[in-house]
């Protein structure tokens, strides 16, 4: 992976012999001769290459070969990547390529937006929804018992805000029993802790927003499968015609990032456990879920699923509720109030308010959203300059 990352940006042909991969902020691209065009749009072998960015671009195509190849470092098979504008774009894709005039069976804590589009808008396309506790494979079984229709199990393989960890191995078995596809956002675990792929899953996202440019510069998503995957499924026709492919200088971006993305990852790592242990022996701390914990509810199955660590996600509450968060979120001078995560400095948001308001109040109840959860992504600083702060935040 360090290697892999490290040569991320180094392109695979260039005419200049450049060491960095070129930028091809261009919109179209110039046919050598009609029949150069004619073969393009025909898929016939010695036509152009390229011949405008919505339908592919070098500079596209450099990151997503590279997220590619990080969820398939394990795997024997070939992987393939595809770059959206943003990870709202990719799952929305990716829901809608696989589960179109189906049911999906979706895990109920998730990102709000992804939530809000399950809840709100897939039955306009004709998608049904069924919400589960992924944690209770009984659950999964019965809900397939129930409904003949399932098409896709919807997954995050750390949820989110939650950090629920569940059994994606044990999931698909039963999806693919029962001629289901399994997708699985992979944004908070990346492929540094957590590869699904490895498990069995069939389509994995990304809101390459996050870890994998990592320095809040980029609005981005991507989607990863087994080679022909794509194909299969025509996912390539409903990004060409829904229009979200990922902007070049957007892939640029993400590249550079990825240079850095184990060595930040590792960090990441570090400060994560270092602060999740403090606040876990902190008096005015009544909750705290972070996959390093050993108090977490699904050690069993992290242990299986997780490698190199566990991450720089965390959420809890505290004793005071609603009000003391909001104190305490109010009183950090080096966390940073503000949404997103997975950036080189600390962030600290409250979901119910923020990013999970758009989620209809009884759903979040029923995934473990409380109004006094907080949450928090450790960045890079120094662990006990995070620490400092948190402490004199929470200081009565």
């Amino acid at each position: 992976m360090e290697t892999i990352c490290a040569q991320a940006d180094h392109p695979d042909k260039d005419p200049y012999g450049s060491h960095a991969m070129p930028l091809y902020q261009t919109s179209t691209f110039r046919f050598k001769d009609v029949e150069a065009g004619k073969r393009f749009f025909a898929h016939e072998e010695g036509g152009a290459t390229h011949s405008y960015s919505r339908l592919g671009n070098p500079t596209v195509e450099k990151a997503e070969k590279i997220i590619a190849q990080l969820e398939g470092i394990d795997l024997e098979i070939e992987t393939e990547g595809m770059m959206f504008g943003s990870g709202m774009a990719a799952i929305t894709t990716g829901l809608m390529a696989l589960a179109a005039g189906k049911r999906i069976l979706a895990q109920e804590a998730l990102y709000g937006c992804t939530s809000q589009f399950l809840q709100e808008d897939a039955g306009r396309y004709n998608i049904e929804v069924t919400n589960m506790d992924p944690n209770n494979l009984d659950e999964v079984m019965d809900a397939f018992r129930e409904h003949d229709d399932i098409g896709l199990v919807y997954l995050e393989s750390i949820a989110n805000p939650t950090m629920r960890v569940c059994d994606l191995e044990a999931i698909t078995q039963i999806a693919h029993q029962n001629g289901a596809l399994v997708m699985v956002d992979n944004t908070f675990a990346t492929p540094f802790h957590i590869r699904p792929l490895n498990w069995g899953v069939d389509l994995v996202a990304h809101s390459t927003t996050k870890y994998l440019n990592g320095h809040g510069t980029v609005v981005g998503g991507a989607l990863v499968a087994k080679e022909g995957f794509f194909a299969e499924t025509d996912m390539h026709i409903y990004r060409k015609n829904f229009g979200g492919i990922s902007g070049p200088f957007d892939a640029w971006l993400t590249l550079m990032g990825l240079k850095t993305f184990p060595l930040r990852m590792k960090q990441h790592n570090k400060n994560g456990q270092k602060v999740a242990d403090f606040l876990n022996g902190h008096p005015a701390v009544s909750r705290i879920w972070h996959a390093g914990l050993e108090n977490h509810p699904d050690g069993e199955i992290i242990e299986k699923l997780m490698m190199n660590g566990h991450g720089g996600m965390i959420a809890f509450e505290l004793k005071d509720g609603l009000d003391a968060g909001v104190e305490l979120m109010n009183r950090v001078k080096l966390c940073t109030l503000a949404v997103s995560l997975g950036t080189v400095d600390s962030l600290i948001q409250h979901p119910a308010s923020m990013t999970h308001s758009v989620v209809d109040p009884k759903i979040r109840e029923e995934a473990g959203i409380t109004d006094g959860l907080v949450r928090l992504s450790v960045g890079i600083e120094s662990a006990e300059d995070i620490i400092a702060d948190l402490e004199q935040a929470l200081e009565i």
